[in-house]
């Protein structure tokens, strides 16, 4: 079987690479299945701490699923319908953060898989989009509960109802990505970032995530209340005293994720 995604860790990173450009880098079931596992290696991996997430070549991030192959395997019930749910993180959360360099077209699956990411970076020429209306399907894959909690309701309405695409410099606008930056700079730019998060504790990064995730869908004096249970594992772990000592003693911190 072909290798759809590439998985490579460096260091503390791991790298997971959409590896059909000849198609936009729109994925078979197949390829669903091993970005999952992807996923899935990362989560259990100790070492790897942040996620780079992008596709091959130069055209396209990810223009979603393969429908050839994808909308007769649901149909015909070939395909788990739960894959689609792992490869989007709807629950199987992965608490490391994931930073989205966008090289390209994001569209339909891509932009789902987007909606996943903590952190995107966009090529100039990237292109944002969720065409299924067109065919008179849905963005199902986490687009009707995620989208209009990240961006403002009528954008995310205008997106979800028209599948009509944005540019990158729309996207920026509305908060849908954090920067546009050349081709060539891209992936190094999300370097830059995978290496501030990794500089800090990893216990806190994760543990931050969860609690921002878990607790935006509880009403706002239960979630004050429950903030500190997200807090306490942090502050009680070996990382913080080797931050606070590190503080103190005008050094960098090393930390272990204990």
């Amino acid at each position: 079987m072909r290798n759809w995604v590439l998985y490579e860790k460096v260091s503390n990173k791991a790298y997971i690479t959409l590896n059909r450009p000849e198609a936009m880098n729109a994925m078979p079931p197949s390829g669903f299945q091993q970005l999952a596992e992807a996923f899935k290696e990362s989560r259990e991996d100790d070492e790897v701490r942040v996620i780079i997430l992008t596709g091959a070549g130069e055209q396209a991030f990810c223009a979603g699923a393969d429908l050839k192959e994808t909308i007769p395997a649901i149909t015909e019930g070939t395909m788990d319908p739960g894959l689609l749910d792992d490869v989007v993180l709807k629950h199987t959360p992965l608490w490391k953060p994931i930073i989205a360099a966008v090289n390209g077209h994001c569209l339909a699956g891509g932009m789902e898989i987007l909606q996943a990411t903590d952190i995107r970076i966009a090529a100039e020429h990237a292109t944002f989009g969720l065409p299924e209306p067109k065919w008179s399907i849905m963005a199902a894959a986490g687009s009707l509960v995620r989208l209009v909690r990240q961006i403002p309701y009528c954008r995310a309405m205008e997106i979800l109802l028209t599948g009509e695409s944005i540019t990158a410099k729309e996207a920026l606008d509305i908060g849908l990505i954090n920067k546009v930056v050349p081709s060539s700079q891209l992936l190094a730019e999300a370097e830059s970032y995978a290496e501030k998060i990794c500089r800090n504790g990893p216990i806190a990064v994760q543990a931050t995530k969860e609690a921002v995730v878990r607790l935006q869908s509880l009403p706002m004096e239960l979630a004050f209340r429950e903030e500190w249970n997200y807090a306490n594992k942090a502050f009680m772990s070996e990382d913080a005293k080797e931050g606070l000592k590190a503080f103190a003693e005008k050094r960098a911190p090393l930390f272990v994720g204990r």
